[in-house]
C-alpha cells in the first residue's frame, strides 16, 4: 500500500528542507519527497499518515556492538532494582558474570528494540560470523548493518546524537526518491532542537517501508 508521511518540516539531507512537506512510500522504496500538497496531489489513493515535528533520514548508530555486547539493557520487570538505563562497565561485568544465555539474549532483543524507539535505521557492526547468535538478532530487527570506524571514544549512548554530530553526520545518509524508506520522525521544530533534545524525542521510525516504532 502506498503511504504518505506528512510532517511539518521534512529534512532530506543534501536536499533543502521542505516546510510542511511529505514522503510518499511505495513498499520498501521512497516514491516522491516535496511539498505535502504536491505530493497529494501525485498519490491520490494514498494512505496519510501525519506526524509532528520533524522527519528525517534513520540514525546510524556507531557504537551498536558495545551496546550489545558490553551493556545490559534491563528488562522492565526489572526497573526497580535495576533501573532503565543501560547498565555498563563494572556494573555489567558484576552482571554478566551470573548472566545465562537467555538473559544475554533478552539484553540484546531490548537494546535493538531501544535503538529503533531513538530513530535508528542503521547499525556499525562486526556482527561476525563467530557470534551466529547476536549476528540474527540485528537480521531479524530489520537493522542494517553498515561499515564503520565504531565511534568516538567515551560510554556507549543509544542516543546517536550523543556524540555530538549533527544531522549530516548521524545520519544514515540523505533520503532520496527510489531509496530505501528508512527515515524517523522526531518531535521538534528544528534540527537545533533535536541536537539539544536528542533521539529521545523519536515518535516514529520506518524501516524498510515498514513502521517499527510509533510513540504511543
Amino acid at each position: 500500500m502506498l503511504t504518505v508521511h506528512a510532517a511539518p518540516l521534512v529534512l532530506p539531507v543534501g536536499a533543502a528542507a521542505v516546510v510542511a512537506g511529505a514522503v510518499a512510500v511505495d513498499g520498501d522504496r521512497i516514491a516522491a519527497i516535496g511539498p505535502y500538497e504536491d505530493v497529494v496531489a501525485a498519490h491520490p489513493a494514498a494512505r496519510v499518515r501525519r506526524w509532528p515535528g520533524l522527519l528525517t533520514p534513520g540514525l546510524r548508530q556507531d557504537r551498536a556492538r558495545e551496546l550489545l555486547t558490553r551493556c545490559y539493557h534491563p528488562d522492565p520487570r526489572e526497573a526497580d532494582e535495576l533501573g532503565e538505563r543501560p547498565l555498563r562497565g563494572e556494573a555489567f561485568e558484576r552482571l554478566a558474570a551470573t548472566m545465562d544465555t537467555a538473559r544475554r539474549a533478552g539484553s540484546v532483543r531490548r537494546g535493538l528494540q531501544r535503538m529503533l524507539r531513538h530513530g535508528t535505521t542503521h547499525v556499525v557492526g562486526p556482527f561476525g560470523a563467530d557470534e551466529p547468535a547476536l549476528r540474527m538478532a540485528v537480521s531479524r530487527s530489520g537493522l542494517l548493518q553498515v561499515p564503520g570506524a565504531g565511534g568516538p571514544a567515551g560510554p556507549p549512548d543509544l542516543d546517536p546524537f550523543a556524540a555530538g554530530g549533527d544531522l549530516a553526520a548521524t545520519a544514515h545518509g540523505p533520503l532520496t526518491v527510489g531509496g530505501r524508506a528508512d527515515f524517523a520522525v522526531f518531535d521538534v521544530a528544528e534540527e537545533a532542537a533535536l541536537r539539544a533534545g536528542g533521539a529521545r524525542l523519536c515518535v516514529a521510525t520506518v524501516l524498510a517501508g515498514r513502521l517499527v516504532h510509533r510513540a504511543r
